[in-house]
């Protein structure tokens, strides 16, 4: 049974107590690491945890609710020998990171998991190998996408645990980043996925390898960059956005995450938003997130389009408040083989408990697997 990663943790740590009643510190301590977390989400994953062993709120013949002291697990458990016990941690381990250099010598993380074939997820702005796995925001299409293929993910030079401090950010040397992890895990032609900035640099790749590339995936991406465009109704300026990274980032002041949430993740959750956060203070420093920020805003690959002729879905949020949909509906007319999916959602990162989540996971999957093939 498929599980979120804190669904999981939460029964293992049950599973483990022997019986004893676990508070609701305790929890939070085990399960996320100390964040501040609301009792809502609490609840929220002790009844996903009572579902996945069938149970409920109203019988509690498994996990059961102690009034002003915490939770139990009341039914008996077993503990299996030490190949099904190893198995179960590896359920929730974290994969091996590695290292590859890029063509200027720059040191680029990497790992990979699942089973299947090979999805290249192509690293954006915001990514940390490790944190990423934990995340509410993206361990679940991380872990959904492991079930049906043999993901592979970076961290973008300057961010996560690639190298930090980094002078080139060219479009081109990203291309390179993302062949240098192809070439290390000696990848032919898998499918790709990218979002948001990834989409860009998944098009010069596609333009200029056609041959390693079986088919892509672009959510919530551009062809033009920000600077070279002229702003919709609604579209933030760059400006705006550096100015909030500069004045706050990393900060977890109410003023600062209304604003920075608002924009990229508006219908996310508190511990969402801490999330995010977290991952921004551990990923890349204030000054250069806002040069990494002014580079992308000046990626252009207009011209790469018709270049690209492998299968392409284009999905977008319909409100969308940091990259246009107006951008992936113009892509969809240039690229000679496009199809285009129209969200219904407002964030620009996709949350999994939104509808509009399990329509895109659904259709990366299906989509992936019609090119899925020998010699993939």
């Amino acid at each position: 049974m498929h599980l979120e990663p804190q669904v999981f943790r939460l029964l293992a740590v049950l599973a483990g107590s022997g019986g004893a009643v676990i508070s609701k510190d305790e929890l939070i301590d085990e399960v996320w690491d100390g964040l501040n977390v609301s009792d809502a989400t609490v609840s929220a994953r002790i009844s996903a945890a009572r579902r996945a062993v069938g149970d409920d709120g109203q019988a509690q013949r498994i996990i059961r609710t102690i009034p002003k002291r915490g939770i139990q697990m009341v039914a008996e458990t077993e503990t299996g020998d030490s190949a099904q016990t190893a198995g179960a941690v590896a359920c929730h381990a974290a994969p091996a990171i590695r290292f590859t250099k890029s063509s200027d010598g720059e040191l680029i993380a990497y790992s990979h998991h699942g089973e299947g074939p090979p999805l290249v997820r192509v690293s954006h702005w915001l990514s940390h190998l490790e944190l990423d796995w934990d995340s509410p925001v993206w361990a679940p299409l991380l872990s959904r996408l492991g079930q049906s293929s043999t993901l592979y993910r970076y961290d973008q030079r300057g961010t996560g645990l690639s190298t930090r401090d980094v002078s080139n950010l060219t479009l081109d040397a990203f291309v390179d980043d993302l062949k240098a992890v192809m070439d290390a895990n000696e990848l032919e032609r898998p499918a790709i996925f990218a979002a948001s900035q990834a989409v860009p640099v998944a098009i010069r790749f596609a333009a200029r390898y056609p041959d390693r590339v079986s088919r892509m995936v672009l959510y919530g991406g551009f062809a033009v960059g920000r600077i070279h465009r002229q702003a919709g109704p609604g579209e933030i300026d760059e400006e705006t956005i550096l100015g909030l990274i500069r004045a706050g980032w990393g900060q977890e002041d109410g003023a600062f995450l209304n604003a920075f949430s608002a924009l990229f993740i508006p219908d996310a959750t508190p511990e969402q938003v801490q999330s995010f956060v977290r991952i921004q203070n551990k990923s890349i420093s204030p000054e250069n997130a806002a040069l990494q920020r002014m580079a992308v805003d000046r990626f252009v690959v207009e011209d790469d389009l018709p270049k690209v002729t492998v299968p392409v879905l284009l999905a977008h949020a319909h409100a969308d408040a940091i990259n246009p949909v107006s951008q992936s509906r113009m892509m969809a007319a240039r690229l000679p083989d496009a199809r285009f999916m129209l969200l219904d959602s407002r964030n620009h990162a996709p949350l999994p408990q939104e509808k509009s989540w399990g329509k895109l996971v659904d259709a990366v999957i299906s989509f992936c697997a019609e090119g899925a093939g020998p010699g993939l």
